[in-house]
């Protein structure tokens, strides 16, 4: 595995000088080096407000609060260990991209920098001081249980409830469809999905839905002119689509989640999913094609009681293609992934992340950041799993593993949204990338190999010819 930092290339040849500015050296952790102790009101209270609070408030998933020094004073230690864990298993918060390998610009990234984590360990050590209450940043205002991150939707679709009894097994099946009632073609901007339920318990036990899978059919069952949208899974984020590149609802379409995964909590439970649609306005005209880039599983053969076991996967992109998302789907065993791009002699690695299969992350690259690959190029995932007692996910590592739907069966799935370009878009796209980052002639960045190329050179021309 090639390990590459996000660094400018001339060439092929990385220009340090100018990696040295983009990157710039990390500060030091706040209250280090000139003598001032680390408090909470003055240099805890800003990471967690930034990081922790969405989640660790009252009413929200997280088992304790961390609004006030009283309530996170008890959890110094334990917060000094779980932050210290970086990009593995246990993280908090769970953000588990690598900071020493490839490309590093993430959209909605709540990961914390070395400065912080050593902050925090600091604070921790020193008896978790609260400090001067004048330093105190304002609380969070937080937004109500019943609001949308995209906006009050255009369109809102609830599926059929399903009740699940306090200790019942998994459940995997298929959803009755549920009408749109949309009378117009339009396409969809944002999309976000909800479960809605009547549970009371806390964490763990406040979700039905491991994940749905779905699709739009219209009125006879068909399946609509688009299929691949977003797959519904426990603390996804609201999705942004490309601003050029809508996704079309059909008049007179239903939603069908066609392959669902639901689980028991501990408490009987009633829940449906909402989906909140947010429309471009009329008459938008994509100028994008979106590519529902999925590909993985192959051949997954896990030895029990062995760590470090890798499952690799490629594919040959038959077209440019813009990646907007790296996404991991493994499950129990897994513990980490790696993609590398391949193309013309050249190897990169895009993006390496942690695995921990009690949190689905989705790892949006930055707008110039976003891989932008010539066709032809290779990709490889890795994806590693451990089968010892040391992975706590894993409930009986003394059994062999083997593909299967349940979550102690496994997976190696990548799933990467993409836009497909032409040759023209794909000119334009690495035009305004080399605009937006200042990049010289002959420069280029990790994920776009020819991004110092106003033209395609002979080597690329010929390979698009083939």
């Amino acid at each position: 595995m090639t390990r590459t930092s996000s660094r400018i290339w001339r060439f092929g040849v990385p220009g340090l000088a100018a990696a040295a500015v983009l990157l710039g050296a990390a500060p030091a952790a706040a209250g280090q080096g000139g003598g001032d102790a680390v408090t909470f009101t003055k240099d805890v209270a800003s990471i967690l407000q930034r990081s922790c609070q969405s989640c660790h408030r009252p009413n929200s998933v997280a088992p304790m609060s961390l609004l006030t020094y009283e309530e996170v004073r008890p959890w110094a230690r334990s917060i000094k260990q779980r932050t210290g864990l970086r990009n593995r298993m246990g993280v908090m918060p769970p953000w588990f991209i690598e900071k020493d390998v490839g490309i590093q610009d993430y959209k909605d990234d709540i990961s914390l920098s070395e400065a912080e984590i050593e902050t925090l360990a600091a604070w921790a050590d020193s008896g978790a001081p609260r400090g001067n209450p004048d330093d105190l940043p304002p609380p969070l205002v937080f937004p109500a249980g019943d609001q949308w991150d995209i906006g009050e939707p255009d369109l809102i679709v609830d599926t059929p409830s399903i009740t699940m009894a306090a200790e019942a097994p998994d459940w995997w099946g298929a959803l009755e469809p549920a009408p749109t009632g949309l009378t117009e073609d339009r396409y969809v901007e944002s999309l976000q999905i909800k479960e809605i339920s009547d549970v009371t318990g806390g964490l763990g036990g406040r979700f039905i839905f491991h994940h749905a899978i779905w699709i739009t059919v219209d009125a006879d069952g068909n399946p609509s002119s688009f299929g691949g949208w977003p797959v519904h899974e426990v603390g996804r984020n609201a999705d942004h689509f490309d601003p050029l590149a809508g996704r079309l609802l059909k008049a007179g379409d239903e939603v069908f989640f066609n392959s669902v995964h639901m689980h028991a909590n501990g408490e009987e439970t009633t829940a449906h999913l909402r989906l909140g649609f947010k429309f471009h306005p009329r008459g938008f005209e994509p100028q994008r094609r979106v590519l529902p880039l999925v590909f993985g599983n192959g051949e997954i053969d896990l030895r029990a009681m062995e760590a470090d076991q890798q499952v690799h996967l490629y594919a040959t992109l038959q077209e440019h293609t813009k990646l907007s998302t790296f996404e991991p789907h493994m499950h129990a065993a897994g513990v980490r992934m790696c993609l590398e791009a391949i193309w013309g002699g050249r190897t990169e690695t895009l993006s390496c992340a942690g695995y921990d299969h009690n949190w689905v992350k989705v790892y949006k690259y930055g707008d110039d950041a976003a891989p932008l690959l010539p066709r032809g190029t290779l990709l490889h995932v890795t994806a590693y799993f451990d089968n010892t007692p040391s992975n706590k996910n894993v409930i009986d590592p003394r059994n062999w593993g083997g593909l299967g739907h349940r979550s102690i069966d496994n997976m190696a799935i990548l799933i990467a949204p993409a836009l497909a370009l032409t040759d023209e878009q794909f000119a334009e796209e690495m035009a305004t990338r080399r605009e937006r980052l200042g990049l010289a002639a002959g420069e280029s960045v990790l994920g776009c190999p020819l991004c110092g190329f106003e033209e395609l050179p002979a080597a690329a021309a010929a390979q698009n010819q083939q």
